[in-house]
């Protein structure tokens, strides 16, 4: 059984020097903490640093794809075996540092009660930049997302991006959050873009609309 180990959300390496996102999962044993039965019992791959590489994780229900994508965004740590990013197990990485170069879109994106400018900026780092700078990165990250014409899209959101998305983003649909969650992490320029199940809750047309952005994404790199 796996014993709860906390985290520290500071502390640990960098890496200097060009990040390439090449990830390995070596040997991973995996079972949640309270729990007798585990969910991954020795899993390994590689992926190199190969540019616009996509790599799909299949199986049923319940078969540890979840359990896998927490590991590897760190919020777990496996029982055995280990993650390496950029050839360095992450558990010697500074987490914050770590999760500038790794992103995640999940089945449910989380969006808080502030403007959809704010939820795609949530985290990031703009010391320094002008207004201008920071208009210009969100609008490049909505475009890439698809979600760009939605938003400027006045009848439905006149005030843009200072638009208030209300809790948990109510004031938008599935396929609207879904887009403003994959801007929110195009935006950091992520060296490693995890998508866990991004379509799988949304209606027909939804998931189209956030597919399409997803492919527009992997062709343009």
């Amino acid at each position: 059984m796996s014993e709860k180990t906390t985290i520290k959300s500071t502390g640990g390496d960098t890496i200097d020097g060009e990040i390439d996102g090449s990830l390995e999962v070596r040997d991973v044993h995996f079972t949640y903490p309270g729990k007798e039965d585990p969910v991954l019992k020795g899993v390994s791959f590689k992926l190199d640093n190969e540019k616009n590489r996509v790599v799909a994780l299949c199986g049923t229900s319940g078969c540890g794809k979840s359990s896998l994508i927490s590991l590897i965004e760190r919020w777990y740590d496996p029982a055995q075996g280990s993650v390496f990013f950029n050839g360095r197990n992450i558990k010697e990485l500074d987490p914050r540092w770590y999760h500038k170069h790794v992103a995640i879109v999940q089945q449910e994106p989380i969006l808080f009660s502030g403007s959809i400018g704010e939820n795609i900026t949530y985290g990031l780092d703009l010391d320094g930049k002008s207004q201008a700078e920071i208009e210009t990165m969100i609008d490049d990250a909505c475009r890439q997302a698809s979600a760009y014409d939605f938003i400027h899209d006045l009848d439905l959101f006149p005030h843009v991006y200072d638009t208030v998305v209300g809790e948990r983003g109510i004031k938008l649909s599935g396929g609207q959050k879904q887009r403003v969650a994959i801007a929110r992490a195009l935006i950091r320029k992520p060296k490693l873009l995890l998508l866990d199940e991004a379509t799988s809750a949304l209606d027909t047309e939804s998931e189209a609309q956030v597919q399409k952005a997803i492919d527009v994404l992997i062709q343009s790199g």
